[in-house]
């Protein structure tokens, strides 16, 4: 299928299994795609985060990348830093799999059914291939967000850095997503009451960058070739680019790749604007998985209000 672009949105049928350019509506052909993006620095692969068919997609990119391109590393937005230990445990083949859901603190600090997941981390596992900690420790999100990075001192940052100002494109995107609180009392995206959600949400954005960022740099540094990195991560701090992928341009890694998944019968086609390298369609995604509950310290009220 072969589209024109037009200047405004329009919606293109979408076959499922097909990969589509989000800016012309022509097909993309898998193989030619997966090829060039195994050459790539870092593919961050959007999701939203209780539908196990998303993270079947995720699984089979994937895979098919590793054929291509052995040295690999998947980053997960799931784990905190502070529990790399854990997952390198893991695919080191120290855990049977309750120990490894009890020791990385699946529950409290993430809290979506693991057996969504389980087949990403038993991929790890069975092909060694390393796990990266992508997350910050959640505290950090909500003290950004209330009182800006000058105020947290650099030992307090777990490794990461400032985040790079907001594009008002992003403003304007988060604000066309996000609903009720923290973001309920803001009348746009520019209105400062909004400036809290927005250092926050960079928050996550900065951190999975300083992550993927470290895995690429240490590498070099150490005289090794840096791994492909995969990053598991919602879609909603990578889409446009504005998010996790501006941060690690600002980083210095410029390479980067968001590929996102479509369960819907067509695509919107946006020709000035480009949200994805490309967009599969997935087979009809069963109901989402439901959350648990997870404690909140009472000094983060805000944990886990972000656009994932």
């Amino acid at each position: 299928m072969s589209t024109q672009p037009t200047d405004t949105p329009t919606d293109v049928p979408h076959e499922r299994g097909r990969w589509l350019d989000p800016t012309t509506g022509n097909t993309v052909d898998q193989q030619a795609l997966m090829r060039a993006l195994a050459g790539r620095q870092a593919v961050l692969l959007g999701e939203r985060h209780d539908i196990a068919e998303i993270h079947r997609w995720q699984l089979h990119v994937t895979t098919y990348l590793h054929g291509l391109r052995p040295n690999l590393a998947v980053g997960f937005e799931m784990f905190p830093r502070r529990l790399q230990p854990v997952l390198d445990r893991w695919v080191a083949g120290e855990y049977d799999t309750a120990t490894f859901i009890e020791d990385s603190e699946w529950h409290q600090v993430w809290g979506f059914d693991p057996a969504i997941y389980l087949p990403l981390f038993h991929f790890c596992r069975q092909q060694r291939v390393p796990m990266l900690a992508l997350n910050c420790r959640r505290a950090l999100v909500t003290e950004v967000g209330q009182q800006g990075w000058e105020a947290i001192a650099e030992a307090d940052r777990d490794g990461v850095t400032p985040a790079a100002p907001a594009l008002d494109a992003y403003r304007e995107y988060l604000f066309s997503i996000t609903r009720g609180p923290p973001t309920r009392k803001a009348t746009s995206a520019h209105d400062p009451a909004y400036d809290r959600f927005i250092r926050a949400q960079q928050t996550w954005d900065r951190a999975f960058a300083c992550n993927i960022a470290n895995a690429i740099r240490s590498a070099e540094a150490e005289g090794r070739e840096p791994p492909l990195v995969v990053g598991i991560i919602g879609r909603g701090h990578l889409e446009y680019g504005y998010g996790t992928p501006y941060q690690l341009h600002d980083l210095g890694i410029e390479d980067v790749a968001v590929l996102l998944p479509n369960d819907r019968e067509t695509l919107t086609i946006e020709p000035h604007r480009r949200i994805a390298e490309a967009v599969f369609r997935l087979d009809t995604p069963e109901p989402p998985a439901e959350r648990g509950e997870r404690p909140r310290p009472a000094a983060n009220p805000d944990a886990g209000t972000g656009a994932g």
